[in-house]
């Protein structure tokens, strides 16, 4: 059963969110070992073949959709490479064409891991069975494990609130995204604003990933889309994080083409997540990892992460638990819709 007083406290800003995301960031299971973080100057582990490679031959790594392929090959280029001479596996990149591929990957077992937003693991997590476990979390400038959806015009649009949106078209970013689409319908609804076709917006549908929803509202196709930010660093450059901040860094976007006219309240970073049923000693060799790689090698990290932060967070499914019951609500509306 979802926790309703929780959920509407995340959207909604009441006094427990910094309670509950406090709580998140460093709760673990009981009589284990607190979670590691790149803070703690974990090092980057030794290069070599391991034991596991005689079950994981090759990593197979999935790519979320939300940018067009190039760019994202490119940008895990040289993470791919680092794997490689790391642990002495082929590595290979899957890049689907939106969220619910890798979601399918994992499900069929094509894929050993994945980097995901918060619904898209709780999305997989539930298709599977559990049968995919958080490794690590990214944390923003300020150490917090949250980011931010927000909802942007254009800046010559004379769209300046949420009210000035109403019969007005709306892109979401992915069906399987937490900030362009699970969060955002979630708290119009909690405002009491209609999120279906006709209801408050004359018309929603799919920009396709988060970057094309965003060039639907600059290139006039939608009036307004919902996208994700870290919330902290220079608005004018896109924030510290996010898709905005990609944008920006690839010469796509000039943020004062644009207007923030919504922004959520914190939603829980999604995790890079790896299949269960994997060796243990694989999952801990991949946690190590990524501890170590903000340090040692920060231009990776930050092409990864586009943009940076203070490292990553070892993490655990309690930190999406509430994220795995909203998505149970969501599909059960939707089979009532049906």
């Amino acid at each position: 059963m979802i926790n309703r007083r929780y959920l509407g406290a995340l959207v909604l800003g009441a006094p427990v969110v910094a309670a509950s995301l406090a709580r998140a960031q460093t709760a673990a299971p009981a009589a284990q070992p607190a979670l590691r973080r790149t803070a703690d100057n974990i090092p980057m582990p030794a290069a070599g073949r391991r034991a596991w490679a005689d079950q994981v031959p090759a990593l197979r790594i999935g790519l979320l959709g939300g940018e067009n392929e190039a760019d994202r090959l490119g940008r895990f280029g040289a993470y791919q490479n680092l794997l490689q001479e790391t642990f002495q596996v082929p590595v290979r990149l899957f890049p689907a064409s939106d969220y619910s591929g890798v979601l399918q990957a994992f499900s069929a077992k094509q894929i050993e891991m994945s980097s995901l937003g918060a619904s898209g693991y709780a999305g997989a997590w539930l298709d599977t069975n559990g049968g995919i476990e958080p490794l690590v979390v990214p944390e923003e400038n300020d150490g917090s494990i949250a980011y931010h959806s927000v909802l942007v015009v254009r800046a010559d649009s004379g769209i300046a609130n949420l009210e000035a949106m109403r019969g007005k078209a709306l892109a979401w970013a992915d069906p399987n995204s937490t900030s362009g689409y699970l969060i955002p319908r979630f708290a119009l609804r909690r405002q009491g604003i209609g999120v279906e076709p006709g209801q408050y917006f004359s018309r929603t549908g799919f920009g396709g990933g988060h970057e094309q929803a965003v060039v639907a509202v600059l290139q006039r196709q939608y009036d307004g889309a919902v996208t994700w930010v870290s919330g902290q660093g220079d608005p004018a450059q896109g924030y510290s994080r996010g898709n905005l901040r990609a944008m920006v860094d690839k010469g796509m976007l000039n943020m004062a083409d644009l207007r923030v006219i919504w922004t959520s309240d914190p939603i829980p970073n999604g995790p890079t997540a790896a299949r269960s049923d994997l060796p243990a000693s694989f999952k801990e060799d991949m946690r190590l990892f990524h501890l170590a790689l903000p340090k040692s090698h920060p231009a990776i990290y930050e092409q990864v992460e586009r943009g940076g932060g203070t490292g990553y967070r070892e993490a655990n499914h309690a930190m999406f638990e509430m994220i795995v019951d909203l998505r149970r609500e969501e599909a059960a509306a939707r089979r009532r819709r049906s």
